[in-house]
């Protein structure tokens, strides 16, 4: 390798491409319109606590959903739910429990979403944990 040369970024999924982050901010917007479809006001995109960052909070039909959004071009490396798992879930229970306190601590039915979005389809699984 050539003085002065930098190593390409590696392959391995661990550090997003600039077409995987505009993937994905496709999926959230097209899973926000579902969700406003389905009768749901967008409270809150992208929201960062210092315990992480919660992809859409919606509110409807009586409850505050808290969604985590997994956008994948294929299933070659399986379902994009299979990504959510439990050190996920419980990032999204503090930082859900961080958003609320900011609000007054307001009380009322919650649920966490996890929705995958694949070119043919969107899956919305509601309170998935």
């Amino acid at each position: 390798m050539p003085r002065g040369a930098v190593d390409p970024p590696p392959t391995n999924g661990r550090f997003p491409t600039a077409g995987h982050i505009a993937l994905g901010r496709w999926g959230e917007r097209v899973v926000a319109r579902r969700y406003v479809r389905d009768g749901y006001r967008v409270l809150a995109r992208n929201w960062r606590s210092r315990s992480g960052e919660i992809d859409l909070i919606v509110e409807g039909h009586g409850v505050v959903a808290f969604s985590e959004i997994k956008t994948r071009s294929s299933e070659a490396y399986g379902h994009p739910s299979e990504a959510v798992d439990e050190r996920r879930r419980r990032r999204l229970r503090r930082a859900a429990a961080e958003w609320l306190a900011a609000r007054g601590g307001r009380t009322g039915a919650v649920r966490f979403d996890v929705v995958s979005v694949l070119p043919d389809r969107v899956d919305r699984l509601e309170g998935a944990f």
